[in-house]
């Protein structure tokens, strides 16, 4: 990929150049990383994360990761939850 030049509006906003956008793989909503390398700052698209990765992130102390569920049991799971919410009504 050949450099390419972007101006620093008055906002503190820029474009991200098209071919950098193709290159990463970028659309409307999509987070880019900024970080110091050195001299140097280093812009990359955020990476996605697992359910796994989240659920330790989260329970730390529970290195055991949540069993695998069907979207048969997800949906159940969100109907029940769905259910609950709304018998007070």
């Amino acid at each position: 990929m050949q450099k390419s030049q972007t101006k620093l509006s008055s906002q503190g906003q820029v474009s991200v150049p098209a071919a950098v956008r193709s290159f990463l793989h970028l659309m409307p909503g999509s987070v880019l990383v900024w970080s110091q390398e050195g001299d140097r700052i280093v812009v990359e698209r955020a990476k996605r994360h697992t359910t796994n990765q989240v659920h330790h992130a989260l329970f730390a102390g529970d290195p055991s990761p949540l069993p695998a569920k069907t979207l048969v049991e997800l949906k159940h799971g969100i109907r029940q939850r769905i259910q609950r919410r709304h018998a007070g009504r």
